[in-house]
């Protein structure tokens, strides 16, 4: 954090904090560090220091806005970050000249009936902890595609495919593909396939169970539950977030060199 700090001073830029981010890293307000709410308008770049998940936090605070995150990676894999920890530095003087590309990604617009959500890697709806598997039914417009019992249904970005969705054995889906992929937590099937949605076709997913409730989690975070019979609403929307990452880095050199060091870890 102390280098981000010296590099904005060096070029005339104003940093500014979250009273949370500024009290878990001791900053305190001074010339060119303002304590605010850093998603008021007039943000021109954020800058995320953490892993996939912190990343994600930002790319949805700033949906929509065209603000585009620039990610260090502090976690282990990182597969959304602009540079490593190692690069730091570097990475944030290329950050304030603009030596950037911003690659736009999708989300997922999520409706219960009562609140709606955006995800920007993947929903999953989850059977709760100790209680019976769920019974799920999808279907896409008017036609039901199937019913399954699982542990779990999962509804993932082109971004997101190589989470939870690939941990599945769903498709990897390239950055730039247009649409989101279904794929199911240990199915009680031999039948249960992933699908691809094409990006105009509403999803719903139904909670078949008279009994029990099924958890949503937005990006692997909790947000809400779906009561028995209840229905969750999914579609794909265009250009939601905004992520920077160096000029020449492609999706697929990415997925090698990541998923090349996920294969190397202990």
């Amino acid at each position: 954090m102390q280098a981000l700090i010296e590099v904005a001073r060096a070029v005339g830029a104003t940093l500014r904090f979250s009273a949370l981010e500024a009290e878990k890293h001791e900053i305190a307000a001074a010339p060119g560090v303002e304590i605010d709410d850093a998603t008021d308008g007039g943000v021109e770049i954020c800058f995320a220091l953490g892993g996939d998940g912190t990343i994600l936090s930002a790319l949805r605070a700033y949906a929509g806005t065209g603000v585009p995150v620039f990610a260090v990676n502090f976690g282990e894999i990182g597969f959304l970050a602009t540079v490593d920890r190692d690069q730091a530095r570097v990475g944030y003087e290329r950050a304030f000249a603009g030596s950037y590309d911003v690659l736009s990604l999708p989300g997922i617009e999520v409706r219960d009936g009562r609140r709606s959500w955006i995800a920007m890697n993947d929903v999953s709806v989850e059977r709760k902890q100790g209680q019976r598997v769920a019974h799920l039914a999808y279907s896409v417009g008017a036609d039901e595609i199937g019913r399954v019992r699982c542990d779990g249904l999962v509804v993932a970005t082109p971004a997101g495919s190589t989470g939870y969705n690939l941990a599945n054995g769903g498709p990897v889906m390239a950055w730039g593909v247009e649409g989101f992929v279904v794929s199911f937590i240990a199915p009680h099937s031999l039948t249960a396939r992933a699908l691809v949605v094409a990006p105009g076709d509403p999803l719903a997913i139904h909670n078949l169970s008279i009994e029990d409730e099924v958890d949503i989690a937005i990006d692997g975070r909790p947000a809400s539950a779906l009561a028995p019979g209840g229905v969750l609403e999914a579609r794909f929307v265009q250009d939601q977030g905004k992520l920077a990452q160096l000029e020449g880095v492609n999706f697929y050199e990415r997925l090698r060199e990541k998923f090349g060091r996920l294969a190397s870890l202990p």
